[in-house]
C-alpha cells in the first residue's frame, strides 16, 4: 500500500473525519520522482472538539508515528473541528521549497 493510502486509512479509522485530504507535496521538493516524503493533511473531525491545536497535531502525529519514522520527512497538518471548517474552509497554500542549500 502506498504511504498516502496508509496515512488516509489510519486517519480515517482513528478520527472518523467529515473532511480528509492527504496531499503528497513531494513533487515540490528535491526528491526522486514519485517519492512519498512530504505531505499536507487536512482533517476535520468532531474528535478535535475542545482540544487545543497543539493537542490535535500531537494526536495526528502519534497515529502516523511509523510513517514519520520510516520515510515521511515532512508533515503539514491542518486540523479543524466541523464548526471551524464551516466558518472558514480555507487552507493556506504550502510555500515553495527553498532547499537546504538555497537559503
Amino acid at each position: 500500500m502506498s504511504v498516502s493510502r496508509t496515512i488516509t486509512s489510519k486517519l480515517q479509522s482513528t478520527f472518523l473525519p467529515t473532511v480528509l485530504e492527504v496531499i503528497n507535496e513531494s513533487y515540490m521538493h528535491n526528491v526522486p520522482k514519485n517519492a512519498e516524503t512530504h505531505f499536507k493533511v487536512l482533517i476535520v473531525s468532531e474528535k478535535f472538539e475542545g482540544k487545543a491545536l497543539l493537542k490535535r497535531h500531537r494526536e495526528v502525529t502519534s497515529v502516523l508515528a511509523d510513517e514519520l519514522k520510516s520515510g515521511v520527512h515532512a508533515l503539514s497538518i491542518v486540523a479543524k473541528t466541523p464548526a471551524q471548517w464551516d466558518s472558514d474552509p480555507s487552507v493556506v497554500k504550502s510555500p515553495p521549497c527553498l532547499g537546504g542549500s538555497k537559503l
